[in-house]
């Protein structure tokens, strides 16, 4: 806790310019080695061994960074694909936005028909081309993957709103520039798009970190934090250890845990929106 405190005391001192940012990485480095070497460390024997807390930090880190990854790149391709001012464009500009509106209830509850393995769609079609259907919710390798496929199809509207934001605020004279020179289709967006992107694609990957570490919801409903704890993630099981065993102290730690990683990301966009300026 301490160690991250100094990452975060760090960063501040960078941003407040009295640090050079190789120097506040330095001690940013050094808080966490001080605190680190002397036995807190999640390994066994270490002062924070857990057998199930650091597995289950694991979990939520896996989800995060394919739901964010999934969501990211996703919402981006979908953004440059309807940025045209046509009425089909807006209808499905309105199509892809409306799962956002779904409480998760509804969305799980549309998923889990979907993956059932015997009256899902999915399982329809994989019958249709002869396969066999896979049993995503209790098989220990899909179980995830399913999770994260529905967070996907939930969370997309937000960002991809935020992405049509950002290519509607590129000036249109630099693609006539780069037509000139033969910067067209995936060059234009390469060279282009993207890199007039980064300020959005920055603002969506640190909004989607923070929302989806927070993620209850699917995990809960839809597997039960099973098979196994494979889908078990950090905000199920402070609530269990919280409301269901009653032991609100490691809790509290645990969710003090969480509020520092999503306070850490949160310095980390404020830091690079100021660098990008």
């Amino acid at each position: 806790m301490l160690g991250l405190l100094g990452v975060v005391y760090a960063a501040y001192l960078y941003n407040s310019k009295r640090l050079s940012k190789t120097t506040a990485i330095a001690l940013g480095v050094g808080m966490l080695l001080v605190f680190v070497l002397p036995g807190f460390h999640p390994g066994e024997g270490g002062r924070w061994y857990d057998r199930r807390f650091w597995p289950i930090v694991g979990n939520t880190l896996t989800f995060v960074g394919l739901a964010v990854s999934g969501v990211t790149i996703s919402a981006m391709l979908l953004a440059a694909v309807l940025n045209r001012e046509t009425r089909a464009m807006g209808v499905l500009r309105t199509a892809f936005f409306l799962s956002q509106v779904l409480s998760v209830t509804v969305v799980t509850l549309i998923w889990s028909i979907m993956f059932s393995p015997r009256q899902g769609l999915i399982a329809n079609v994989t019958e249709l081309f002869g396969g066999s259907p896979i049993v995503w919710l209790t098989d220990q390798n899909f179980a995830m993957i399913a999770i994260v496929i529905t967070t996907v199809w939930w969370a997309l509207g937000i960002a991809m709103i935020l992405f049509l934001a950002g290519l509607q605020d590129i000036s249109r004279d630099l693609y006539e520039a780069g037509a000139l020179d033969r910067a067209t289709g995936l060059k234009a967006f390469w060279y282009i798009t993207l890199p007039n992107l980064k300020r959005t694609i920055t603002l969506v990957i640190v909004l989607q970190i923070i929302l989806h570490f927070q993620v209850f919801g699917q995990s809960h409903l839809i597997t039960n934090g099973g098979p196994t704890d494979t889908t078990q993630v950090l905000v199920r099981y402070i609530y269990q250890t919280g409301f269901r065993d009653s032991d609100l102290g490691r809790a509290s730690a645990m969710a003090v845990f969480l509020f520092v990683i999503m306070g850490a990301f949160s310095v980390l966009q404020f830091v690079l929106g100021r660098e990008e300026s």
